[in-house]
């Protein structure tokens, strides 16, 4: 679950700038408590903004984040898109800091980016604030020479077998501008357990959604039938048409045919050399995945029926309208929520669907007690805006300062009693976060007319 995320120098973030998950003193929504250990964390973040204000940054940041430690190579943008309204900015230090806990555990995992060269890094036993951090790994280096240093805990160090890895990454692994959580998560003794958790967290307990993001909803649909019929029943209930889901198995040979044939060994041997059960053929064509059935190489690929007055007609995904599509994509999103405690991040949630059937939507999931997993959110959806389905330290607005910079700041800070009508409140400009409208009322358009 995650804690806090902090950020300085990338994007609209100037200064270091704090998104946080920790509830304040209402007592509203109690469902919307989640427990880790004597930690209270909430459940649900909705996060409004003018465009331009930083909201979705929020979330490319910390998607880059997780890339950088599941995949190992530097973002490109943690060099190029620092902070540019101060000068030099490229020369300044990127910072990204991560609180979360996972297995009952609370770590926090810090990033300090120069020019491309990570110059500290560190994964710590969160104090959560109440008793000093552990440190279990600190990574230090300068820009202007090589002077790459790693410590250890302890822990690690004095185990003879483990010992050996922290000199062997040192001197043999790491790249400067590679972070050494990458090289964590395969290490099985029990003294690395805490880097393994960090690296396991980001790699499968954070999830980030951005507008144009693919989802794994067939693959997932193929390996558990209680996703399956989780999903069909889902579909039903969004009162898309769409009556029933089927997965057709369509012969490997089949489907890539002989120009493509080759792919068969290919995906197979990926398969093998992984404890995966499936494959998404092509990022771009997510109806459709490779697996080894019965030891034959098949394809599974997903069907909707619609039921007519003349029966069922089936649709392929790819006829589907741009709101079914992206209903799709929040299956396992859903399912998700209910049974685990994974941490979602969705860009624009409410992009091409009805502002009703998403507001039941959050709506569902706010008043459900038995959730599970945290859902945060961008959004200019002001429907949503209702005391009744957040409280009022899980709305949270992003605005621009004198400086350029981005603002992150709770509604709680406004002490609104649970009466008020904070959509109406928000839409007059009473919290900030709105686009300034005046100069279009001065907007005279029509001299860029053609004119004979």
């Amino acid at each position: 679950m995650l804690v806090r995320l902090l950020i300085k120098n990338l994007f609209s973030f100037g200064e270091l700038t704090e998104f946080n998950m920790l509830p304040g003193r209402s007592n509203r929504l109690s469902n919307h408590i989640l427990k880790a250990g004597n930690l209270e964390l909430l459940k649900l973040n909705a996060i409004y903004g003018a465009n331009g204000a930083g909201k979705s940054k929020l979330i490319q940041a910390l998607e880059l984040l997780k890339n950088f430690v599941v995949k190992g190579a530097m973002p490109i943008e943690f060099i190029t898109e620092t902070f540019k309204f101060v000068e030099d900015s490229r020369l300044h230090n990127v910072y990204l800091g991560v609180e979360f806990i996972k297995n009952g555990n609370p770590l926090f995992y810090g990033l300090t980016i120069n020019q491309g060269i990570i110059v500290e890094e560190e994964l710590l036993i969160s104090g959560l604030d109440k008793k000093e951090d552990k440190v279990i790994f600190r990574r230090t280096d300068k820009v202007e020479q090589g002077a790459l240093d790693i410590y250890f805990h302890d822990d690690i160090l004095s185990n003879a077998e483990a010992a050996l890895f922290p000199a062997f990454l040192k001197n043999e692994l790491l790249q400067r501008n590679q972070p050494v959580l990458f090289y964590m998560k395969n290490r099985q003794s029990p003294v690395f357990h805490f880097c393994r958790t960090a690296a396991e967290w980001f790699e499968q307990d954070l999830v980030t959604l951005l507008p144009d993001s693919k989802s794994s909803t067939t693959g997932l649909l193929f390996s558990s039938k209680i996703i399956f019929d989780f999903a069909v029943e889902i579909m039903r209930s969004f009162n898309t048409g769409i009556d029933n889901i089927t997965l057709e198995t369509i012969p490997a040979e089949e489907y890539f045919g002989q120009d493509d044939k080759h792919l068969i060994n290919v995906f197979s041997s990926q398969l093998k050399a992984t404890s995966r059960r499936w494959k998404i053929i092509d990022e771009n064509k997510i109806d459709s995945v490779f697996t080894i059935e019965n030891d034959k190489a098949v394809v599974k690929k997903v069907a909707f029926f619609h039921k007519e007055d003349k029966g069922k007609i089936k649709f392929e995904l790819s006829q589907e309208s741009d709101g079914t599509k992206r209903l799709f994509d929040y299956i396992p999103v859903l399912f998700s929520l209910l049974y685990f405690d994974t941490v979602f991040f969705i860009d624009e949630i409410e992009r091409s669907i009805h502002p009703l059937l998403i507001k039941e939507l959050i709506k569902k999931f706010s008043l459900d007690p038995k959730t599970k997993g945290q859902l945060i959110f961008s959004t200019h959806e002001s429907n949503l805006l209702d005391q009744d389905q957040f409280r009022p330290d899980e709305i949270w607005f992003a605005e621009k300062n004198k400086q350029g910079a981005t603002d992150l700041f709770p509604l709680s800070d406004f002490k609104e009693h649970h009466t008020i009508d904070i959509r109406k409140g928000y839409l007059t400009g009473r919290y900030g976060a709105i686009p300034f409208l005046s100069n279009l009322k001065d907007l005279n358009w029509d001299k860029y007319a053609e004119t004979d």
